[in-house]
């Protein structure tokens, strides 16, 4: 292969760079940070020069992974990770039908279906805990692939045992995750959350009323739950938003609910046909 090829070219020079010479005398200037090869130097590739750098390599390891496992589609499940299967209130429900609509949406969009090595409506989520992890249990559940887009945190997030691990990754920068959440995606189905939750749910929302993403159904699952915490009406009202964004989202109370809007804008339940990603 190439990229095995050229691994193996760059590994031979650096087996002739005169690092540990033993017939001639070490040149100072061989201790040097400037003689370091530069893809080896890491306080080179760390500095603030090299952000763009940094920010093109976690677009490219990501996108070679989904390209190599024929991920031309996702479904991308928002939510809470503080919701927990055995919670209080509501979360017990809420964990259920996130894992029923993993399952559901992989068994039915496509994900388990690999001809000509394309996979569509595969289920991505943050990678982490609570609505996240049942999301991606729910499609382990049926054995089909599922996504983790981790993110690093001052209090360290662990990827949930149920993404596939060829699949599960980890990023320094929010903005190039949530573009890799955002340019696969066939639909959004955004659970109870907080602030995490709202930020991703309101990007998506921007980034449809302004056209810079396809037409693809968003879907807030618990009905009383978002008209509780978001007041569109008062918006409406003080003219900040119109109509037509007030449209941009449904709503669905179970796993099914979810499913058949999704399937319905997609215009079958069965695997659709495969498009490119979004340019975002």
């Amino acid at each position: 292969m190439t990229i095995k090829l050229g691994t193996e070219m760059f590994h031979a020079s650096l087996a002739k760079a005169p690092l540990k010479a033993e017939t001639q005398q070490l040149a100072p200037s061989s201790e040097s940070a400037a003689y370091r090869l530069a893809a080896l130097d890491q306080d080179f590739l760390l500095s603030d020069a090299m952000r763009g750098v940094r920010f093109m390599l976690e677009y490219e390891k990501a996108e070679e992974a989904l390209r190599a496992w024929g991920v031309a589609s996702t479904v991308v499940v928002f939510g809470s990770a503080r919701i927990r299967e055995d919670g209080p209130g509501e979360q017990p429900r809420w964990y259920r039908e996130a894992r029923s609509f993993g399952a559901m949406c992989s068994s039915l969009g496509g994900a388990l279906c690999d001809t000509g090595g394309v996979r569509q409506n595969v289920i991505a989520t943050g990678g982490g805990p609570g609505i996240m992890e049942a999301a991606n249990r729910g499609a382990a559940d049926v054995g089909a692939p599922s996504i983790g887009f981790n993110i690093t945190l001052p209090h360290e997030q662990t990827p949930n045992i149920y993404t596939t691990p060829e699949l599960t990754f980890l990023f320094h920068y929010f903005a190039m995750r949530k573009m890799h959440l955002a340019m696969r995606a066939h639909a959004l189905v955004i659970f109870p959350g907080g602030y995490g939750t709202f930020d991703e749910l309101f990007e998506i929302l921007n980034l449809r009323c302004t056209g810079k993403s396809p037409n693809i159904p968003i879907v807030l699952f618990d009905r009383a739950y978002w008209q509780k915490v978001i007041n569109m009406d008062a918006m409406l009202e003080a003219g900040v938003i119109n109509a037509q964004d007030a449209a941009l989202f449904q709503y669905a109370d179970t796993a099914q609910d979810a499913w058949h809007a999704i399937s319905t804008h997609l215009g079958t339940p069965a695997p659709v046909q495969s498009k490119q990603p979004a340019k975002l």
